[in-house]
């Protein structure tokens, strides 16, 4: 079976970080991928253009590249991405983090084999800001697990996802969030009908950044908020769920930093 990568880019990506998931998605991986598509999402610094250039140079019509004039962010950017993957089968990658060399391997194989799976993830190795391991993220693996799982928390991660593309277009590409449209799309396609899974393999090593925790504060409660109606609305979730999850996103995003991280910890 045949895939594509899809990944967007922004201007405050670092060029070494970019060469470096890059450098997993081809080099290393020992499933190389047919085509990927790298959407520029807004006005780009001198190196990251540079970099760019530099992989257009060396993986010719494999790569191809959706400039947008402004940035729009993740989920507009992805939308118009995905009008441009020629392939079915997509796998989501961000452009700080690494591929492990056997990912599209084991991704596409369970996928083939289970042609009813919408989209799946796996295990996903959080690494600091000097590349050491932080963290595992597990989920649940069968879909009833997922189910149940979501009405809390995102039920796959999005760094290591490879859904369908008639599925993801089906309920209207991902819904418009800045942040958590992953999670409105897995929320999405689970009302629809459609089976998601999980894989025990580790699949990805991602950058959480020393700043992740200052970051998700009441700015951040604002948009879980949004993404609460959202679940609401579309039947996801009952009201109950909602008042039950608005509460202990609250109680999470004013709680100091050190206490944030020790919470994130023991729940991963």
């Amino acid at each position: 079976m045949t895939f594509t990568v899809l990944l967007s880019v922004y201007a405050k990506e670092s060029s070494a970080n970019f060469n470096r998931s890059f450098y997993s998605i081809w080099d290393s991986q020992e499933l190389k991928p047919e085509q990927i598509i790298l959407v520029k999402d807004g006005p780009l610094s001198e190196e990251l253009e540079l970099a760019i250039d530099t992989w257009m140079s060396k993986l010719g019509d494999v790569l191809t590249i959706v400039p947008l004039p402004d940035n729009v962010g993740l989920a507009s950017a992805l939308n118009e991405g995905l009008k441009y993957c020629r392939h079915d089968l997509i796998a989501r990658m961000d452009t700080d983090d690494i591929a492990m060399p056997k990912r599209f391997a084991i991704q596409l194989e369970f996928m083939d084999k289970n042609p009813d799976i919408a989209a799946s993830s796996g295990c996903i190795e959080e690494l600091d800001d000097s590349g050491n391991i932080v963290g595992l993220r597990k989920l649940p693996l069968d879909h009833a697990e997922i189910v149940h799982f979501a009405k809390r928390r995102s039920p796959l991660s999005h760094p290591a996802a490879m859904f369908r593309k008639e599925a993801v277009l089906a309920v209207g590409g991902y819904p418009l969030f800045r942040n958590a449209q992953d999670y409105a799309l897995w929320s999405l396609l689970i009302v629809r009908g459609y089976k998601l899974a999980n894989l025990s393999d580790t699949l990805v090593k991602m950058r959480t950044g020393s700043d992740m925790y200052k970051r998700r504060g009441l700015k951040y409660l604002k948009m879980e908020i949004g993404l609460l109606n959202f679940q609401h609305k579309i039947g996801f979730i009952s009201r109950l769920d909602f008042l039950i999850n608005a509460v202990s996103r609250a109680v999470l995003r004013i709680s100091p930093v050190f206490l944030k991280k020790a919470l994130y910890l023991k729940v991963r």
